[in-house]
């Protein structure tokens, strides 16, 4: 039987300094305590960008600027198969607010946090590609 994709839309906040935004899953939810990018179900009917102003704003508290897709991904996990619609983000505005009782991190390389959720690994070797850095997704379990 074939499983059937949960869309998501990710954000990748990117401050001018290079370092990353990323928060914990909440207590509760597959994953609780993992570190992740931002980001939530595509809901019918939304855009990628419309879902993640949505839920940045309903996570976070913060609302986006332009947010385009930058690389598409996706990840088998125990409880749901989910295709991953990744977004630089370089534009918000608002405070940081940790609706959902998560803990957030900016972070520069090399990543302090652990656990990272895997679902989130391609990007994060992009990302220190892109930087000239090396990547071991061992670092991150």
């Amino acid at each position: 039987m074939t499983r059937k994709h949960t869309e998501v839309a990710v954000g990748i906040l990117l401050r001018a300094d290079g370092a990353l935004l990323l928060s914990t899953r909440p207590a509760g939810k597959p994953y609780a305590g993992y570190w992740e990018f931002p980001g939530g179900k595509i809901e019918a009917g939304e855009s990628v960008e419309q879902a993640l102003r949505r839920e940045l704003i309903e996570e976070l508290g913060v609302t986006i600027g332009p947010a385009e897709v930058w690389k598409v991904t996706e990840h088998d996990y125990p409880h749901a198969l989910v295709r991953l619609h990744w977004c630089k983000v370089h534009d918000w505005r608002g405070k940081f607010e940790m609706r959902e009782g998560q803990t957030m991190a900016w972070q520069q390389w090399p990543l302090q946090v652990r656990p990272v959720l895997p679902g989130a690994y391609p990007v994060l070797q992009w990302l220190a590609e892109e930087r000239g850095l090396a990547f071991d997704a061992a670092q991150f379990d």
